[in-house]
């Protein structure tokens, strides 16, 4: 096993029931690790993917909490380090585009539902882990953002840009803060991605997405998995933190 440090890792990964979180938590189950599943509104897909998960021979645990309300965050964090009897590496991958509005038509209910969800959601969840996280003397803590957070995200979607661009400076902020204890900070930005996020984007709008991106496709959740491992891995990564990891086919190249 190459990633021969990620076997008995203790993972919590946030918004495992489907798309990105579930590809990387069943990532870090294949190599070994004890994987905490976290699901908000997904309960069947959870359960189905801990059980496919433990029917290969590997660990994982089911817990739940609306992680954009800090206090079941907290509780969240607190049962998966119960069941995992630690953490290593925490995912904070939880997030989403909860209102397509456009600039001039948002209310401030919509403000805070996206940066509820994208933003203080880590903020909760991390501030949760890091007694574990320093404990673990390898902590890594691998934060999802997205690639409108960098280039502003299309029409109706700025507010979850702002909100993912704020996810990166927080990774650097994290990282610089955290480096003392030996937690490494760093943060994923996903291209278009086919999930079921993009269940409602227009045929047309991933036609010209597809487009742009020299790779010549769109994504799938597999193919961020790689990223998230090499995060997670001090055998890979352990000099690394601070770093934002662009994963979108060449679509843009910061």
């Amino acid at each position: 096993m190459i990633l021969d440090d990620l076997q008995g890792a203790r993972v919590l990964v946030t918004g495992a029931s489907s798309g990105i979180g579930a590809a990387v938590a069943k990532g870090f189950a294949a190599h070994g690790a004890k994987v905490a599943v976290h699901y908000f509104r997904g309960e069947a897909a959870a359960t189905a993917l801990v059980d496919e998960i433990e029917a290969a021979g590997q660990d994982a645990v089911l817990v739940s909490g609306d992680v954009s309300k800090p206090d079941a965050a907290r509780a969240m964090v607190e049962q998966a380090i119960a069941r995992l009897g630690g953490l290593d590496i925490l995912v904070n991958n939880a997030g989403g585009l909860t209102d397509l509005v456009p600039l001039s038509k948002y209310d401030d209910d919509a403000y805070d539902r996206m940066m509820d969800l994208n933003v203080r959601s880590i903020l909760a969840v991390t501030h949760a882990a890091l007694p574990a996280l320093r404990a673990s003397g390898r902590g890594s803590v691998i934060n999802t953002g997205s690639v409108a957070g960098r280039n502003g995200g299309r029409a109706g979607s700025s507010i979850y840009a702002a909100a993912k661009a704020a996810v990166h400076a927080l990774s650097k902020g994290m990282a610089m803060e955290f480096a003392a204890d030996n937690i490494r900070v760093n943060a994923i930005a996903p291209g278009l991605i086919l999930t079921p996020f993009h269940e409602g984007t227009p045929r047309e709008r991933l036609d010209s997405v597809k487009a742009s991106v020299p790779l010549n496709r769109l994504g799938l959740a597999e193919d961020l998995v790689g990223s998230y491992l090499f995060l997670g891995s001090t055998q890979m990564s352990g000099y690394i933190t601070g770093a934002i990891i662009d994963v979108n086919g060449g679509r843009l190249m910061p």
